[in-house]
């Protein structure tokens, strides 16, 4: 077992699923790396057991990288698991666990990273970034971010250990997700005209935002290094109704839009507001209100910036993008810093029942981190 398959077993064991506090995870981590000889703080979130950390090697001063990823990982409950999904376990040539690929293995590879390096050699620094409750929209590292921005925070670029295989991943779409919220009227369904039903509210809204999508495939930008070239508009969950012998009062319709860089997801949602309206102007009754619960920006970096060059090199892999969203639209809206999103493990394996990674996997992953932090010493 190598020091970075030791410590994913170590953060494996943590159940640090979103809804549920992190502390544990994360004063671990803290004692790893003070152990390695990091400055480290750790910083408190917006929830009581919600931590951030950021540890720093080497010199105080100069444009560093920061190595970034999240301890969260999403629940279990309802999955048909072979093994303790909080139990790392080596398995027909696979090392099976909840967060193992996403995105356990990175963090677990940032820490021995970090304990190989001789930091005496540093003349750059190396930083580590460990947020909470990315799964559910990337929550905890705005917090984080803002303390960064209050202490002027400067960087090389950031490296975000999402699961891609070790490809160099320089672009995913944005993200706006929220609610339809139909507001009816409820009567009798002996009599549904003394009513107005708030699903059939829905089931209009439904249709705008497939007529939406239509549109967008038809003439919205288009970016074909995406497996759909175009800005997405889903439509994911619909609660509504109580009984089938009552006019439904309320119906709520979740819904999501990934923006291809320069598709302007506001205006979409404007589009949205305004079919709503002549939704409710045409029926003469009821009310759509719509919520937006969420949002983060999409990564778009170039190939060409010299950071991401370094680290297209350092990988020795092919520049990509990807079809899921990360933390580092956030990074480089906040920070102004070239991000790449690069790390071990599929993200095809993420958020199923038996997540795993690979021996290999992490030795590469090994590898290419300590490739990283060598030119820190140049």
């Amino acid at each position: 077992m190598t020091r970075t398959t030791a410590h994913l077993a170590s953060l494996t064991a943590f159940p640090s699923i979103s809804a549920d506090p992190n502390e544990d995870l994360i004063r671990w981590s803290a004692g790893i790396v003070t152990a390695a000889g990091g400055r480290v703080q750790v910083l408190a979130g917006a929830k009581p057991g919600k931590l951030n950390m950021v540890a720093s090697f080497g010199p105080q001063t100069g444009a560093g990288i920061v190595l970034s990823g999240h301890s969260d990982v999403v629940p279990v409950a309802g999955q048909d698991w072979h093994t303790d999904p909080f139990a790392l376990t080596a398995k027909d040539g696979k090392l099976l666990g909840r967060g193992s690929s996403d995105m356990k293995g990175f963090l677990a590879a940032c820490l021995s990273a970090a304990e190989r390096a001789d930091t005496t050699r540093l003349t750059r620094p190396l930083h580590l970034a460990f947020s909470y409750d990315e799964e559910v929209g990337c929550l905890g590292v705005r917090d984080l971010l803002e303390r960064l921005q209050a202490e002027n925070f400067q960087a090389e670029g950031c490296i975000i250990g999402e699961p891609t295989a070790q490809q160099v991943g320089f672009g995913h779409k944005g993200k706006i997700f929220g609610c339809f919220c139909c507001h009816g009227q409820p009567a009798h369904s002996a009599n549904p005209a003394l009513g107005c039903n708030a699903i059939g509210l829905a089931a209009e809204m439904v249709g705008a935002a497939e007529t939406l999508q239509a549109e967008l495939l038809a003439t919205g930008m288009r970016d074909a290094a995406y497996p759909f070239p175009v800005t997405s508009v889903h439509v994911g969950t619909i609660k509504g109704g109580s009984a089938l012998n009552i006019v439904p009062e309320r119906c709520d319709v979740e819904f999501e839009i990934r923006n291809v860089a320069g598709e302007d997801a506001h205006a979409l949602v404007a589009q949205l507001r305004a079919r709503a309206a002549e939704i409710i102007a045409r029926r003469g009754q009821g009310r759509i209100e719509i919520e937006i619960a969420n949002e983060y920006p999409g990564l778009e970096t170039a190939p060409e910036d010299p950071f991401a060059a370094k680290i297209l090199a350092a990988a020795g892999t092919s520049p990509c993008k990807i079809g899921f969203g990360t933390e580092g639209g956030l990074f480089q809206s906040r920070l102004g810093l070239p991000v790449v999103v690069c790390g071990p493990g599929n993200i095809d394996r993420a958020h199923k029942p038996d997540e795993y990674i690979t021996q290999d996997e992490l030795d590469q992953c090994d590898a290419f981190l300590d490739r990283v932090i060598a030119s820190l010493s140049a």
